[in-house]
C-alpha cells in the first residue's frame, strides 16, 4: 500500500516538473544547474525565501505605522478618534448581526414598535453601527503612507538592478503571485521582474494622492491622482502591450519557438492586460472628472455614511438621533464626507 502510494507520488511529481512542459525543445533542468552570465539560475526552491521575507516585511510594516506614518498623520491634523459609538441595543445589535446590516421599511417599522423607537431614529442608530466596522482615517493614512514608501522604495530598487544589464524601460507591479512563481521557476526572471518593475512605476504616485487626500490638500491630491493617471496609462496600455508583450510574444516564438508553459505564461500576460483595460477606463473616468469639477472623490472604506436625514439630525442635537457628537455620522475629523475615493 505504501509503495503503490509512493509510486503514484512519484508519477505526479515527474508531470509536475515535466521538461516537456516547462522548457523549450532541446533545454532540460540540468543545463539550468550551472550559473548564467555569471550569476546562478534561479532554483525553485528558491521560492520558499518568501515566507520569511513576507513576515520580515510585515514586522518592518507594523513598526512603520506605528513609529512613523502615525506620528506623520496626527502632525498634519487627522485626530486619532473612530467613528461614532452607536448606542448599545441588544435587539438591534441582534438583527444587525444576525439578520441584516440594512432594514427595509417593513422592518423598521417593526423595531420601531418593538423598541416604540422612532424609524428615524433607528435608521441613524443603524447608520453608526455600520459605521463602527469601517477603519478610521488614521489607520487608513496610515496604511497609503506605508504603500507609498514601499512601493517608491521596491520601485528605485528595481530601476537599480535593471540598470546593471542595460537601462530598461519602467515596468510593472501587479503581476499575481502565479506569473511570478511562474517567471522565476522556469527562468523567466527578467520579463517577471520588468512586469513588476512597470506596475511600481505608478502605484506609489496613488498612495501620495491618497495622503494628501486625508490630509486635505485637496490641490496636491488632484495634481498627484492626474499624474499617477497618465503614468497609469503609458506604462500599461503603451509599454507593457508595445513592448514586454511584443517580446514575450513575437520575439520569443521566433527565437525559441512555442511550448506548453509559453503558452501558459503568455496567456496569464494577456488576461494582464484586458485588467490594464478595465483599470485605465476607471481611472481616467476619476481623473476626468477630478479636472472638470476640480476634486477627486474620496476611498470609502472608512468614510462614514450621510443623508439628508443625517445632516438634519446632525443640525438639530434633539433629534431623533439624540447625539450632538462633533464626530457626526456625516462628518470625518471634522471634515464633510460627502463622495468616496475609488478603489484601484
Amino acid at each position: 500500500m505504501a509503495t503503490a502510494a509512493a509510486g503514484a507520488l512519484g508519477l505526479l511529481w515527474g508531470w509536475l516538473w515535466s521538461e516537456r512542459f516547462w522548457l523549450p525543445q532541446n533545454v532540460s533542468w540540468a543545463d539550468l544547474e550551472g550559473p548564467g552570465d555569471g550569476y546562478g539560475y534561479p532554483r525553485a526552491r528558491h521560492i520558499l525565501s518568501v515566507f520569511p521575507v513576507a513576515a520580515g516585511i510585515f514586522s518592518v510594516r507594523l513598526l512603520f505605522e506605528r513609529f512613523i506614518a502615525k506620528p506623520c498623520a496626527l502632525h498634519v491634523g487627522i485626530q486619532d478618534s473612530g467613528p461614532y459609538q452607536a448606542q448599545p441595543n441588544a435587539i438591534l445589535e441582534k438583527v444587525f448581526v444576525s439578520i441584516t446590516k440594512y432594514p427595509d421599511e417593513k422592518r423598521l417599522e417593526g423595531l420601531s414598535k418593538q423598541l416604540d423607537w422612532d424609524v428615524r431614529k433607528i435608521q441613524c442608530w443603524f447608520r453608526h453601527r455600520r459605521n463602527q466596522d469601517k477603519p478610521p482615517t488614521l489607520t487608513k493614512f496610515c496604511e497609503s503612507m506605508w504603500r507609498f514608501t514601499f512601493y517608491l522604495c521596491i520601485f528605485c530598487y528595481g530601476i537599480k538592478f535593471l540598470w546593471s544589464d542595460f537601462l530598461i524601460m519602467f515596468v510593472h507591479h501587479l503581476a499575481t503571485i502565479g506569473l511570478i512563481t511562474f517567471s522565476y521557476i522556469n527562468n523567466m526572471v527578467r520579463v517577471g521582474t520588468l512586469v513588476m518593475c512597470l506596475h511600481d512605476a505608478s502605484d506609489f504616485l496613488l498612495e501620495a494622492a491618497k495622503l494628501a487626500n486625508y490630509a486635505k490638500y485637496q490641490r496636491l491630491c488632484d495634481t498627484l491622482f492626474v499624474i499617477f493617471s497618465a503614468v497609469f496609462v503609458v506604462t500599461r496600455l503603451g509599454i507593457y502591450p508595445f513592448w514586454i508583450l511584443n517580446t514575450t510574444f513575437f520575439e520569443s516564438w521566433e527565437m525559441i519557438g512555442p511550448y506548453p508553459s509559453w503558452w501558459l505564461f503568455n496567456g496569464l500576460l494577456l488576461i494582464l492586460q484586458v485588467l490594464h483595460v478595465i483599470w485605465s477606463y476607471l481611472i481616467v473616468r476619476i481623473a476626468f472628472k477630478a479636472l472638470i469639477r476640480g476634486k477627486v472623490s474620496k476611498d470609502d472604506r472608512s468614510d462614514v455614511e450621510s443623508s439628508s436625514e443625517e445632516e438634519d439630525v446632525t443640525t438639530n442635537p434633539k433629534s431623533a438621533c439624540g447625539s450632538g457628537s462633533s464626530n457626526g455620522a456625516n462628518r470625518v475629523n471634522g471634515h464633510p464626507g460627502s463622495s468616496y475615493w475609488a478603489e484601484e
